[in-house]
């Protein structure tokens, strides 16, 4: 059997290979095995004994993960299984944090990080406070348009009259503080606080060749209105003989 996503080979031990202990628990477990070639072959590891006690107490003191271990015997070759059970909570080994990704391990830096604790957390991208938003940066217009495309569906949005407690009655504040949620649908210029966060329209004549281009901003009810407002003026027009074929690439950069 290769290695992959579940299955990592070690010739020997060396206490480094806690990363894969620690990528493993944070994916979706696995089986780490001493004493085994690239190739799968068994190879046997020495000094098996102190191994079994030594590897269950530095995976549970330093970082907390419960790990079962098996001594095996091929061909008077011994070696040794470590079972790795997947975490609901982020592991961590000496403050980094490695995840098991095909066959690979990696260590989790900047927006890879941030990802993978605020899901681990079971929390998403949007569910997070942006302190630097304050209710000088909401678009109350925005908010009256809204009220009215909610009158059918959301009639208890529709009828308020304080804006706060539109955003509250959505889920958009926690703690009297805006999500990021609350940025993207009814902020000013969300672009000041997430830069990607536009649309990017594109007329291309062949693969490589763009006829014309343009990018949305605003808050997500503006970009959806002039978006579709500028496929109709500009993107969506009739063609007729001898034009080339055009292709239309819409993306949401964010």
């Amino acid at each position: 059997m290769t290695e992959n996503q579940f299955i990592e080979y070690k010739q020997s031990w060396h206490d480094d290979h806690l990363k894969w202990i620690c990528g493993f628990a944070n994916a979706s477990g696995g089986t780490l095995l001493i004493g085994v070639n690239d190739d799968g072959s068994v190879t046997g590891v020495e000094d098996f004994k102190r191994l079994m006690v030594e590897i269950p107490n530095k995976s549970r003191d330093l970082m907390g993960v419960t790990v079962n271990l098996n001594e095996k015997l091929d061909n008077d070759n011994r070696f040794l299984e470590i079972i790795i059970p997947s975490y609901t909570v982020p592991v961590s080994l000496r403050g980094r944090y490695y995840f098991r990704s095909g066959s690979t391990n990696m260590e989790l830096t900047g927006n890879s990080l941030t990802e993978f604790l605020l899901r681990k957390f079971g929390r998403s991208w949007d569910d997070v406070i942006e302190d630097t938003f304050t209710f000088e940066d909401v678009n109350l217009t925005t908010i009256e348009e809204f009220k009215k495309l909610a009158t059918d569906r959301l009639p208890y949005v529709a009828t308020e009259t304080n804006p706060l407690i539109i955003l509250d009655k959505l889920n958009l504040l926690k703690n009297g503080k805006f999500k990021r949620a609350a940025v993207l649908l009814f902020g000013k210029n969300p672009q000041h606080f997430f830069m990607q966060a536009h649309i990017k329209i594109g007329k291309f004549i062949s693969d490589a060749d763009i006829q014309t281009s343009d990018i949305v901003g605003g808050n997500l009810f503006q970009q959806i209105e002039q978006t579709l407002s500028m496929l109709k003026t500009k993107y969506l027009l009739s063609l007729m003989p001898p034009y080339p074929e055009i292709r239309l690439l819409l993306t949401h950069c964010f």
